[in-house]
């Protein structure tokens, strides 16, 4: 029997009287727009996380340019970023993360990771903003598979160049640095409902976090139309509402995040314990001061295997896969629209070594079993 990467017919089973609940209580009051249940999970994710407030929107990626445009409003008094604007983040990641910036305005700068946790590497930051810093406006870690970057250094080096931190934090729902929620230490956070997330709906959708009331504001404008009135309006805006159906069904979903969350670790503790013996491939590390949540399991497969070893667990039922096997910097998009600091030599090595296994918080035993014994053959 093939196994998936992730079972969402087994995770709805489990929940599914509390969601058929919620999107029944929606068939019966049938405000589809801006019903009671988007201001619920706003303040349910609130509370959640630890921040003032928390704004539903169409999806991940709306968060993030949400968040860059009204950034824009408020630190330039102007619609967009200039081109010249440049904001720091990763090429190892999803297109929409660099995609934000450049819809936003602005210049992405990217800047190699640590292969050690696949984020941002904060000491080639630090380096970078030491002799580039003229232009600087931000910083967009991004806490990749579900692993905290090191919000300790991005926060000082933040507050020492005055530049604004927006978290992405599509992979990482209740993911925490320290005794923090990831998504509460920048001055945004920026959250994906993507149905494969921690925490997923049944469609689209986001959410972004934020204590600064101005930028709640901005973003609530923004995500319609960009005023207050849709009828008469400030800014260049968007339809960017989350659907009050997928808000139902995330807030079903999210009494169970911290059992699904550690479901996942327990996994990853398996693969842990019965893989580390094996010299040919690298596990994922779980550095101090996180609480990895492990939206991906992905290991490093060294000597230019990887690719072998994807088909030989495909024919065997095992399903992988590469997040990402290209870096944004190689992307057509990025071409002449972007900075690129210094070589980038393990971002360009991750694309080629990295596969993730499955990984859900009801991937049972004997499945992790087979897949161990089958990479072990390998």
């Amino acid at each position: 029997m093939a196994i998936p990467m992730l079972d969402l017919k087994k995770q709805y089973e489990y929940m599914k009287e509390d969601v058929d609940a919620a999107i029944n209580r929606c068939l019966d009051h049938q405000r589809w727009i801006f019903g009671p249940e988007v201001s619920e999970l706003e303040l349910a994710v609130s509370s959640y996380i630890g921040t003032k407030y928390c704004i539903g929107v169409s999806s991940g990626t709306e968060a993030l340019v949400l968040s860059l445009r009204a950034l824009a409003i408020k630190t330039k008094g102007q619609e967009y970023f200039d081109r010249k604007d440049k904001i720091i983040t990763t090429p190892f990641t999803f297109t929409a993360t660099g995609d934000a910036i450049l819809r936003a305005g602005a210049t992405p700068v990217f800047i190699d990771i640590d292969p050690t946790t696949y984020n941002i590497d904060t000491n080639i930051v630090r380096e970078y903003l030491d002799s580039h810093s003229e232009n600087v406006v931000g910083i967009v870690p991004v806490h990749l598979y579900g692993q905290s970057c090191q919000m300790d250094e991005i926060m000082l080096l933040a507050d020492k160049y005055n530049l604004f931190v927006v978290e992405d934090v599509a992979q990482a729902f209740g993911g925490k640095w320290k005794d923090r929620k990831l998504g509460s230490i920048g001055t945004t956070g920026c959250f994906s409902f993507f149905p494969s997330k921690n925490l997923g709906g049944f469609g689209d959708g986001g959410m972004v976090a934020t204590d600064d009331e101005e930028i709640a504001e901005l973003i609530r404008m923004l995500l319609r139309h960009g005023g207050k009135d849709k009828y008469n309006v400030d800014h260049i805006g968007y339809n960017a509402r989350l659907d009050t159906l997928q808000a139902a069904i995330i807030l079903a979903k999210l009494k169970y995040i911290d059992e699904f969350n550690e479901g996942r670790r327990k996994v990853a503790k398996i693969y842990n314990d019965t893989l580390k013996d094996i010299e040919e491939i690298i596990l994922p590390a779980e550095i101090s001061d996180t609480y990895h949540v492990y939206h991906q399991y992905t290991i490093w497969v060294k000597n230019g295997k990887r690719d072998e070893l994807q088909r030989y667990l495909k024919d065997r039922g095992i399903s992988t896969m590469v997040y990402y096997p290209v870096p944004l910097h190689k992307m057509k998009v990025f071409n002449k629209r972007c900075i690129i600091y210094g070589s980038l030599k393990n971002s360009e090595k991750a694309v080629e070594s990295v596969l993730s296994l499955p990984i859900d918080p009801f991937l049972e035993r004997n499945s992790i079993v087979k897949i161990v014994t089958i990479l072990k053959d390998f």
